[in-house]
């Protein structure tokens, strides 16, 4: 991640307080970084989509985005009062989470700020939340911000997975650990390092290759299975200079005790990666994150790696 420069922040128009623009802000003031306030906006019945186009429809999209854009420099008032470089911008486009990365790209952005909620079970199945495509698509930083505010010398926690399961590059847990300490050592921070390992796995496939009935030594196959991932953990934990006692290896689900460890330490941003590399294995890849999102306490960051390219069509959508 290079130096933080241009910040975008997506505005929920549907709603009045904007944690995500707040946040945007703190992070724009420590940056001296510009801000920009982005709503992306549709509605099929203004679009021409359902029925031919028409000068009036033309005219009722163009009034929409300029209600937005006058909102949008509402927001953007108090925030140029306390110093920041704000701009704002309203566009039509659709879907939301392809608006926002077409936007994204097309502006330079070096960091996402979007507000998140709480998502039930059907809708992640369905893929259907914003949340989810972005975490997927979005190849800048994203910032998923909780309501709730951030403490004057914020938690940071850079969750990697140095065995590099789910065929993640090691690179990634590298640039992890730089996004948390550059964006800590900005805003004041301190900075932990977090990895789970499931101890059940080496189990079950001790288990699968004993074709003749043996008793297998299960507390040694845990115990090397510790020692292997405590000796990558290090490796990586002492390159980066973390402090032993802000390194956390645990046994268990990265899910599960992602969440469990960020709420232990009072955590405002977890700093993890996410992979998708093409859309049949969406599902499988970068499916932590999402699961882990659902229970944190805090704000998650989502880093991808330097060579990752967005499915999203950079044209976007044909009707007006």
């Amino acid at each position: 991640m290079k130096d933080i420069k241009k910040i975008l922040a997506v505005v929920d128009p549907t709603v009045v307080d904007q944690p995500a623009v707040e946040r945007a802000a703190w992070l724009a003031k420590h940056c001296s970084a510009e801000l920009e306030l982005l709503v992306c906006y549709y509605n099929e019945y203004l679009s021409g989509d359902r029925l031919f186009d028409s000068p009036s429809l033309e005219k009722a999209r163009d009034e929409v985005i300029q209600n937005h854009q006058k909102h949008l420099e509402t927001l953007a008032e108090p925030l140029r009062a306390d110093g920041v470089v704000a701009r704002t911008s309203a566009v039509w486009d659709h879907p939301l989470y392809e608006g926002i990365v077409r936007h994204a790209i097309d502006s330079g952005a070096d960091v996402v700020f979007k507000d998140t909620h709480h998502h039930s079970a059907v809708t992640r199945a369905l893929l259907t939340n914003t949340d989810w495509n972005l975490i997927r698509t979005c190849p800048v930083p994203l910032w998923l911000v909780k309501p709730r505010k951030i403490d004057e010398t914020p938690v940071f926690v850079a969750a990697i997975d140095p065995m590099h399961k789910h065929d993640k590059p090691a690179a990634l847990d590298d640039e992890i650990l730089h996004v948390a300490r550059d964006i800590a050592g900005k805003v004041e921070g301190n900075v932990h390092a977090f990895h789970a390992y499931d101890p059940r796995i080496a189990v079950a496939t001790a288990t699968a290759n004993a074709y003749i009935p043996v008793s297998l030594p299960f507390d040694e196959i845990e115990q090397q299975m510790h020692e292997d991932h405590e000796k990558r953990f290090n490796e990586i934990t002492d390159f980066h200079k973390v402090d032993k006692d802000k390194a956390h290896l645990v046994a268990g689900l990265t899910h599960e005790e992602l969440p469990l460890i960020a709420d232990k330490l009072n955590a405002d941003v977890v700093v993890m990666g996410a992979v998708a590399r093409n859309r049949w294995k969406r599902l499988f890849i970068g499916a932590t994150a999402e699961r882990t999102l659902e229970d944190l306490p805090c704000d998650l960051l989502i880093i991808k790696p330097d060579w990752f390219q967005t499915p999203v069509d950079m044209e976007g959508h044909e009707a007006a």
